[in-house]
């Protein structure tokens, strides 16, 4: 009788990992490319003290890169959505992860416009040397141009994020160089004519004001300050992403992330804070509003003490630069409203189809497409106008965090999970734990995102009204949902991850994937007894160790796999907690399904012709592990091959007890 029936694989987006470094090239293609207009269009809002605010942006930035790396750390499948609800519930949950995804709408959108108008006017000074003239203008050029890039990381990510990765750090890598270039010739050039800081002066526009201007207020002191910190604001995007990517790192996570943390903070500082200051510094200001606020960097270039060729060759380097990072935040927005989207979906707030994964490479394909749509219409909308693109999405990207903030303030004094990482200057009082340094936090960004609501008129009636809208969608289908149970729910035991099934005619078809030096095989079958895979995921390094997870489904009487589609309820459950547990730990695993009526010969099988040298198992409510071990023994006697060599380490694990023996 044949003994292996049939055989499936599931695959999911996250049953693989990435390094900090590609983790940190993902945020950095949005958080970096702000350096490109943030400067331009500060300048334009309120006068030549927009290098001081931007740099203070920055810095501003690590504290809440800090706090990021705690709410991370809380929950692997993160974000504001997650951290909001388990400290006020759905509702405000819902007005917090609206009002992001609307700053995803708009990253997307500005980053790509600014990247075309940058290719329009090096156009405009390149083509009339060789007597070209397309007579279109910059602005339209930079919505054509932002259509392309849009559906291009559109289908990148259809592929998965990985993919898109690698091509983030090559992005990255280029525009260090770059960046290092222009710092090294703005040194020279402020070398030779003369270091002026420029000048700490606000002057805001009519329209910068918004309705401040009719309110009556003047905006001095401390209040233009913080008026000037707000409309700066535009320079700070991309954090959220890291708590999306979060989930896909690699083993140690929380350090891996401090590590991501500490680059994108750093890259921050260098090339949008720094850059920014060069700029004010070395280009008068009246050029920067009237010539470069759409191009700053380019501008930067050609006032630099350069002959005027190598000003060019900059310029296209520059160009370049630009392209490759502000198109690499088109895909970090794709790749964070997705991720958003996924955790409101799981939550059963969205209809659960939109999470069905793409059927070749098992990505929520659906998520992914209605985001890069709508990107593509708020494109059209704002007809190439950077700065109305640029003063929309800081809306979302406030009040985000601020809900973010809050409510990690209220899950301190909840004492609520496990805390790998803090949010530093804590005062202990008898029993309780002041997060002071997060209140401080907290209160800055909220005065910022207060005073907001009352400068940038289109982003507040845009803001709202879309985070009203999709509020309304969201309640809706959680209403028609209302049954489904909630993964975030730590008592939820029951909610199922999205997976594909596919069939492989031969098992060795799998095996000869399989090429690191060490390979363990982990048979599971009760979601609730998996404790022996929590040991292999805490005790190998998946960098040398292949982890294969068998599940074998024993059929019965006159049952069938032939037309096995999809999991049963038992399954969901037993592969929703696998493919978590495999994330808390970073770790790369490989499920497989095998259906046979004999699973010992099944799992001595696979590790035979896998080249297994370890095996890992559950002990068994029926059988208890010495009977377990002693069938495992006599399967053996069975099928051992006479010219085997080598052994088969075999660990029967329970609680805090394990039992071993070696097949040779």
């Amino acid at each position: 009788m044949k003994k292996v029936k049939r055989i499936f694989v599931l695959s999911t987006a996250v049953l693989s990992f990435i390094s900090f470094w590609r983790a940190a090239s993902i945020v950095i293609a949005d958080f970096g490319s702000s350096a490109y207009y943030a400067g331009g269009i500060a300048a334009k809002s309120y006068g030549p003290a927009f290098p001081y605010f931007i740099f203070m942006v920055m810095i501003l930035a690590g504290f809440l890169l800090m706090a990021y790396i705690e709410s991370s750390s809380l929950f692997t499948r993160g974000g504001v959505y997650v951290v909001v609800k388990n400290a006020f519930g759905r509702t405000l949950a819902k007005l917090g992860v609206s009002s992001l995804v609307f700053d995803y709408l708009l990253t997307g959108p500005v980053s790509a416009v600014s990247a075309g108008l940058y290719i329009a006017y090096l156009l405009e000074v390149i083509l009339p040397y060789f007597k070209i003239s397309i007579g279109l203008s910059p602005r339209f050029i930079a919505v054509i141009f932002s259509l392309i890039i849009i559906f291009y990381f559109w289908w990148e990510n259809i592929k998965g994020v990985k993919e898109s990765s690698s091509k983030n750090v090559r992005i990255v890598v280029f525009t260090s160089v770059v960046g290092f270039l222009l710092i090294l010739f703005s040194l020279y050039t402020l070398f030779k004519k003369g270091f002026v800081l420029p000048p700490f002066q606000i002057s805001f526009t009519d329209e910068s004001l918004g309705w401040i201007k009719d309110i009556g207020l003047k905006p001095v002191g401390l209040l233009g300050i913080i008026m000037a910190f707000g409309q700066s604001i535009l320079a700070l995007s991309g954090l959220e992403t890291l708590a999306q990517v979060f989930r896909e790192i690699e083993d140690p996570k929380v350090e891996n992330l401090k590590k991501s943390v500490l680059i994108i903070f750093s890259f921050g500082i260098l090339f949008t804070g720094l850059l920014t200051f060069f700029s004010a510094a070395i280009i008068p200001y009246d050029k920067i509003i009237n010539e470069y606020a759409e191009n700053l960097l380019s501008g930067l270039c050609m006032e630099l003490a350069l002959p005027y060729s190598l000003k060019i060759i900059m310029k296209i380097l520059v160009v370049v630069s630009a392209f490759l990072m502000l198109v690499g935040a088109v895909n970090t927005s794709i790749v964070g409203a997705n991720g958003i989207l996924n955790r409101v979906a799981e939550d059963g707030i969205l209809p659960d189809e939109i999470r069905k994964l793409h059927p070749k490479y098992g990505t929520t394909y659906i998520i992914i497409t209605v985001v890069a749509v709508l990107q593509s219409i708020v494109v059209i909308l704002s007809g190439g106008d950077v700065f109305i693109l640029g003063e929309g999405y800081a809306f979302g990207v406030l009040w985000s965090i601020t809900l973010n903030l809050f409510s990690l303030i209220i899950l301190r004094f909840k004492k609520f999970g496990e805390y790998y990482s803090k949010f530093p200057l804590n005062i202990g009082i008898d029993k309780y734990e002041i997060p002071l340094g997060l209140i401080i936090l907290f209160l800055i960004v909220f005065s910022l995102s207060f005073l907001n609501l009352f400068t940038k008129k289109i982003a507040t009636i845009g803001g709202i009204s879309f985070s009203l809208i999709l509020y309304i969608i969201f309640t809706y289908f959680e209403k028609k949902e209302e049954g489904k149970i909630d993964l975030h729910d730590i008592n939820s035991d029951i909610e199922d991850e999205k997976v594909n099934l596919h069939i492989e005619d031969e098992i060795n078809a799998i095996f000869k994937k399989l090429t690191k030096p060490n390979k363990i095989l982990v048979p599971v079958r009760n979601p609730n007894n998996l404790s022996h895979l929590k040991y292999v995921l805490e005790n190998f390094n998946d960098d040398d160790t292949d982890i294969v997870v068998l599940y074998i489904k024993v059929e019965k009487g006159y049952e069938s796999a032939t037309n096995y589609n999809k999991l049963m309820p038992q399954e969901k459950e037993l592969f929703r907690n696998v493919i978590l547990m495999a994330e808390k730990y970073g770790k790369t695993i490989n499920p497989i399904i095998i259906f046979s009526n004999d699973p010992f010969y099944v799992i001595l099988y696979c590790a035979l012709n896998g080249g297994f040298n370890k095996i890992c198992m559950g002990v068994s409510g029926s059988l208890g592990a010495e009977a377990q071990l002693e069938n495992i023994v006599v399967e053996w006697g069975f099928i051992r091959p006479s010219n085997f060599s080598s052994k088969i380490d075999i660990s029967i694990i329970w609680e805090s007890r394990m039992l071993s023996y070696t097949l040779t």
